[in-house]
Protein backbone atom coordinates (compact mmCIF):
# COMPACT_ATOMS: atom_id res chain seq x y z
CA UNK A 1 0.00 0.00 0.00
CA UNK A 2 1.32 3.74 -0.58
CA UNK A 3 2.15 5.74 1.83
CA UNK A 4 0.15 9.45 2.12
CA UNK A 5 1.49 12.49 1.55
CA UNK A 6 2.65 14.46 4.74
CA UNK A 7 1.93 18.22 4.98
CA UNK A 8 3.99 20.38 7.02
CA UNK A 9 3.42 24.15 7.09
CA UNK A 10 6.30 24.63 4.55
CA UNK A 11 6.60 21.32 2.31
CA UNK A 12 4.22 18.59 1.13
CA UNK A 13 6.55 15.01 1.87
CA UNK A 14 6.23 11.74 -0.18
CA UNK A 15 8.56 9.06 2.17
CA UNK A 16 11.03 6.91 0.30
CA UNK A 17 10.17 3.77 0.47
CA UNK A 18 13.53 2.95 1.54
CA UNK A 19 13.39 4.95 4.92
CA UNK A 20 13.82 2.72 7.30
CA UNK A 21 12.91 5.57 9.91
CA UNK A 22 9.57 7.13 8.71
CA UNK A 23 10.10 10.08 10.66
CA UNK A 24 10.61 14.00 9.62
CA UNK A 25 13.31 14.77 12.26
CA UNK A 26 13.98 18.26 12.89
CA UNK A 27 17.42 19.22 11.14
CA UNK A 28 16.64 19.64 7.57
CA UNK A 29 18.16 19.85 4.04
CA UNK A 30 16.27 20.24 0.93
CA UNK A 31 17.98 19.42 -1.76
CA UNK A 32 16.90 21.42 -5.08
CA UNK A 33 17.84 17.87 -7.59
CA UNK A 34 14.41 15.54 -7.48
CA UNK A 35 16.10 13.41 -9.43
CA UNK A 36 19.38 13.06 -7.64
CA UNK A 37 20.42 9.62 -6.27
CA UNK A 38 21.10 10.00 -2.25
CA UNK A 39 22.01 7.09 -0.54
CA UNK A 40 21.98 8.46 2.77
CA UNK A 41 23.76 5.06 4.72
CA UNK A 42 26.76 6.02 2.74
CA UNK A 43 27.82 9.52 4.04
CA UNK A 44 28.40 7.41 7.81
CA UNK A 45 25.74 9.53 9.60
CA UNK A 46 25.54 8.83 13.66
CA UNK A 47 21.97 9.32 14.48
CA UNK A 48 18.88 8.40 12.45
CA UNK A 49 17.88 10.28 9.34
CA UNK A 50 14.99 9.99 6.53
CA UNK A 51 14.41 11.18 2.98
CA UNK A 52 11.30 12.32 1.42
CA UNK A 53 10.32 13.54 -2.19
CA UNK A 54 9.43 17.26 -1.36
CA UNK A 55 7.27 19.80 -3.19
CA UNK A 56 8.77 23.35 -1.37
CA UNK A 57 5.70 25.35 -0.82
CA UNK A 58 7.06 28.85 -0.37
CA UNK A 59 8.70 28.88 -4.45
CA UNK A 60 6.94 25.73 -5.68
CA UNK A 61 9.74 23.82 -6.48
CA UNK A 62 10.44 19.99 -6.60
CA UNK A 63 13.30 18.16 -5.19
CA UNK A 64 14.33 16.29 -1.69
CA UNK A 65 14.47 16.65 2.05
CA UNK A 66 16.95 14.95 3.87
CA UNK A 67 16.18 15.12 7.69
CA UNK A 68 18.24 14.08 10.44
CA UNK A 69 18.08 13.67 14.26
CA UNK A 70 21.40 15.07 14.94
CA UNK A 71 22.73 18.73 13.38
CA UNK A 72 26.41 17.21 13.10
CA UNK A 73 24.77 14.59 10.37
CA UNK A 74 22.88 17.65 8.43
CA UNK A 75 25.85 19.59 8.45
CA UNK A 76 27.73 17.11 7.00
CA UNK A 77 24.86 15.71 4.75
CA UNK A 78 25.33 19.63 3.39
CA UNK A 79 29.30 19.34 3.22
CA UNK A 80 29.41 15.99 1.12
CA UNK A 81 26.77 15.81 -0.90
CA UNK A 82 27.04 16.02 -4.61
CA UNK A 83 24.21 16.13 -7.49
CA UNK A 84 26.05 14.04 -10.49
Amino acid sequence: MAQQALHTAKYTLYPSPRNVHRVVFGFQSFVAHPYALIDLPSFGLAGRYSLFAAYRKADGKMGQLATFELEADCQRFERLFVPD
